[in-house]
C-alpha cells in the first residue's frame, strides 16, 4: 500500500490548515506528532475524503482517491477523535450495525465481529451496552468498529486521549499488533504513544511536516543541544527564563534542570541525548521566558 501526497493544501478562508505537504508512506506505522490546531485532524479528514483539498492531491497506488470512490474507502478504516455511538447498544449490535452501513456481508460480519472483539479484549463485555462502558473500552470498540472492513490503511486520530495510563499502554500494543501488511497514520499529542509505536515519526507545526524520520533519525538531528543543569533554587528563575526547560527535577540540595539550548546555560551543565520529548519541546513549546515555557 502506497499513499502519496502531492502538495496538499486545505484552506478554509484566509486559514491555511493544511500548508504544501508532499508525503509518500508505505505499509508500517507512522506517527503524526504536534498541538492541538496544528492541523492534524484537517489533515486525517482529507486522507479519509471527508474534506476535500482545495489544492494538490492524495494518490492510492498511484490513483487519484477522490477519483476512486468507494474503491478507496473500502480500503480504510478511521478512528475520529469522537468518534459517534449509539448508548443503548450492545458493543456486538452496535459492531453488527456498523459492519451494514460499511456493505460487508452478514456471514462475513458476524465472523469478524466475533473476531475483533476477542481481539480488543472486549468478549467479556461482548454484550454490555455501550453507555455503561469506560472510555477505555468505548477506545477499543472505535477500533474494532474501524477494522470491520479488514482496512489496508488505518487512520487513528488521537486514540489514547483521556485514557489512564493503562488503557494507554494496552492501546498502544493493540495498535502495534494491527498494524502488520497495513498503512497506519496515528495522530497525537501525546509524546510517548508515538515513542513506542511509531516507525517513521511526522512532527506537523501551522498546517506544515516541519521534521520527519526515525526515532533516531529526529533526536540525531536535534537542532540545539539538550543539557543537564544542577543548579541552586534561586538560579532556577533566572534559567527558565532565558531557555527552553523541559523538565525541572527538586531535591533537598539543589535542582535538576533539563535545559534545551545551542549555548551551555551554566558552568554546572553536561550535555546529554535529546528525547523525543526534547524535540518537541523545541519544535512546539513556549519562548523561553513566557508563561508557559516549563513542560
Amino acid at each position: 500500500m502506497k499513499l502519496v501526497l502531492d502538495n496538499l493544501t486545505k484552506g478554509f478562508g484566509e486559514f491555511v490548515a493544511v500548508d504544501h505537504i508532499n508525503l509518500t508512506m508505505t505499509n508500517g506505522i507512522y506517527g503524526l506528532l504536534g498541538v492541538n490546531g496544528a492541523g492534524k485532524t484537517t489533515l486525517m479528514r482529507m486522507l479519509c475524503t471527508l474534506l476535500k483539498p482545495t489544492g494538490g492531491s492524495i494518490y492510492c497506488n498511484g490513483k487519484d482517491i477522490f477519483e476512486m470512490d468507494g474503491e478507496y474507502r473500502n480500503l480504510v478504516g478511521y478512528l475520529p477523535q469522537d468518534f459517534g455511538f449509539y448508548p443503548e447498544f450492545t458493543v456486538k449490535d452496535y459492531l453488527f450495525y456498523i459492519a451494514a452501513i460499511k456493505g460487508v456481508r452478514p456471514a462475513v460480519a458476524r465472523k469478524r465481529t466475533n473476531e475483533l472483539i476477542t481481539k480488543v479484549g472486549l468478549a467479556k463485555a461482548a454484550d454490555k451496552k455501550l453507555k455503561k462502558l469506560s472510555g477505555g473500552m468505548k477506545r477499543r470498540v472505535g477500533i474494532a468498529q474501524a477494522m470491520l472492513n479488514n482496512p489496508k490503511i488505518l487512520i487513528l486520530d488521537e486514540p489514547t486521549a483521556g485514557l489512564d495510563p493503562n488503557e494507554r499502554i494496552r492501546f498502544r500494543n493493540l495498535i502495534s499488533g494491527l498494524s502488520e501488511e497495513r498503512l497506519v497514520l496515528l495522530s497525537t499529542h501525546i509524546v510517548s504513544d508515538i515513542e513506542y509505536t511509531a516507525n517513521e515519526i511526522l512532527m506537523m507545526k501551522d498546517g506544515a511536516i516541519v521534521n520527519k524520520g526515525t526515532l533516531d533519525e529526529i533526536t540525531n538531528t536535534m537542532p540545539e543541544k539538550v543539557w543537564q543543569c544542577p543548579v541552586p533554587q534561586q538560579e532556577v528563575s533566572s534559567i527558565t527564563k532565558r531557555y527552553k526547560v523541559s523538565n525541572i527535577k527538586t531535591d533537598r540540595h539543589s535542582v535538576d534542570l533539563r535545559v534545551i539550548s545551542a549555548e551551555k546555560p551554566c558552568e554546572t551543565a553536561v550535555c546529554v541525548s535529546p528525547s523525543l520529548e526534547d524535540v518537541f519541546l523545541y519544535y512546539f513549546g513556549e519562548k523561553a521566558g513566557d508563561d508557559n515555557d516549563v513542560l
